[in-house]
């Protein structure tokens, strides 16, 4: 008897774990990313105004060997919130694997369940505050009816961080799937790794898969990342529209995509006229549009909430009350990458240019998750108006670059 699609997913994610991870290197480092750090499901769902001395509770859907779920089961544990943060998967290995990395971590806010996100109303029941669904949705039979599932899940005012997979920056993958189907689907595991590897050693330069500088995913590092990204059974890719459409059907609106300026027009466009026509575009419009300029979006990171709650979902520098903090870096770092008038960016072989106000390092030096904006503007001497101006040109850099997020102050 055949085995079914879903079978050979849970199969695969048995015998390779993913992302390989090792339990003692939590010793070492803990890894911090997007989406479901603390500071951004706050700045991103909440409008900066969530308070942690409250019970939070966090579901990962898919949490694989558990990047997401230690760091922010770690954050929360940092600030002494009360919470619990649960990984919800099907694969007992993998869920293994994130087991022996709380434990090596002392966490004690977490809880495991197996089993399927499809199953969330009976294994893993709501509400959440916060559900993390990465790289998960693109594997499912259906997408829509696996959202709809974590959907009825969520808190009327929660909110969620999704990762599928880009379009575009896959050019290649899929036809190359195909060809390692047909040569080697009969195969085991180890057989079709192994003639994989043979294959991207020797594929033709007209090759779409070997043009496309974006993936790197099975270059040097574990079988597990490899068979991921061009063995696997069934995974699909998603554009802006597409996301957009799919968080819709199930209620939900976009509040950011992950890095901001990576989906800003602007940051590719050169041309006055092309610029003003961008920025007229609806925000949904004007990241679609950046993804088609840019080509390389080889994954999507957003963060969701209910459409009903979307207006007021993202934080906003708009009121002296607000704190900017660092974020995935230190101020005085982010200080002296704002040290010059234009700060040139590298987007994977693109090179932006951003202008900067001046005394931008010094205003990104005061960005240190200890003053509100009001109190930075006073440490400036300059009026609101002023201070604005120049700001909001820090902001949109550093900000755009996932450098900074903002939380209400004290």
């Amino acid at each position: 008897m055949s085995k079914s699609a879903d079978e050979v997913v849970r199969e695969q994610y048995e015998a390779y774990p993913y992302p390989a991870r090792d339990a003692a290197d939590e010793k070492k480092r803990l890894i911090s990313g997007s989406p479901s750090h603390r500071d951004e499901i706050n700045h991103y769902c909440f409008g900066g105004r969530r308070d942690f001395t409250k019970p939070f509770r966090a579901l990962f859907a898919g949490g694989g060997t558990g990047d997401g779920f230690i760091m922010l089961a770690q954050q929360l544990a940092d600030i002494g919130c009360p919470a619990e943060v649960v990984h919800l998967d099907i694969s007992v290995a993998a869920q293994a694997v994130a087991k022996a990395r709380a434990e090596a971590r002392g966490l004690n806010n977490v809880r495991f369940v197996q089993g399927s996100l499809l199953d969330a109303a009976d294994v893993a029941p709501g509400p959440w505050d916060y559900i993390d669904c990465c790289g998960v949705l693109h594997h499912l039979a259906d997408p829509a009816a696996g959202l709809a599932a974590l959907k009825a899940q969520l808190a009327d005012d929660g909110g969620m961080g999704l990762m599928v997979y880009g379009d575009l920056g896959r050019t290649g993958v899929y036809p190359l799937q195909a060809a390692l189907r047909a040569l080697g689907g009969d195969l085991d595991a180890a057989a079709r790794i192994a003639q994989a590897k043979k294959l991207l050693a020797t594929l033709p330069s007209t090759n779409w898969f070997a043009a496309n500088r974006f993936l790197g995913d099975h270059k040097g590092k574990s079988d597990a990342e490899l068979y991921d990204l061009l063995l696997h059974s069934r995974d699909r890719a998603y554009t802006v529209p597409e996301i957009a459409d799919l968080l819709a059907g199930s209620g939900l609106a976009p509040t950011a995509f992950i890095a901001p300026l990576r989906y800003d027009p602007l940051a590719y466009l050169t041309d006055a006229s092309m610029q003003a026509r961008a920025r007229a575009l609806p925000w949904l419009d004007q990241a679609a549009l950046a993804e088609n300029l840019c080509g390389g979006l080889k994954t999507h990171i957003c963060y969701a909430v209910p459409a009903a709650h979307a207006a007021n979902a993202v934080a906003r520098p708009d009121s002296p009350a607000m704190m900017p903090l660092p974020l995935q870096s230190s101020a005085e770092a982010t200080s002296r990458l704002f040290a010059k008038p234009v700060l040139k960016v590298d987007f994977d072989g693109h090179a932006a240019r951003l202008d900067l106000p001046d005394g931008a390092a010094r205003i990104a030096a005061l960005c240190d998750g200890n003053r509100t904006l009001g109190q930075i503007q006073q440490a400036l001497g300059l009026d609101w108006f002023a201070f604005k101006a120049r700001f909001d040109k820090v902001w949109r850099a550093a900000n755009g670059l996932n450098l900074m997020v903002l939380r209400a102050g004290p």
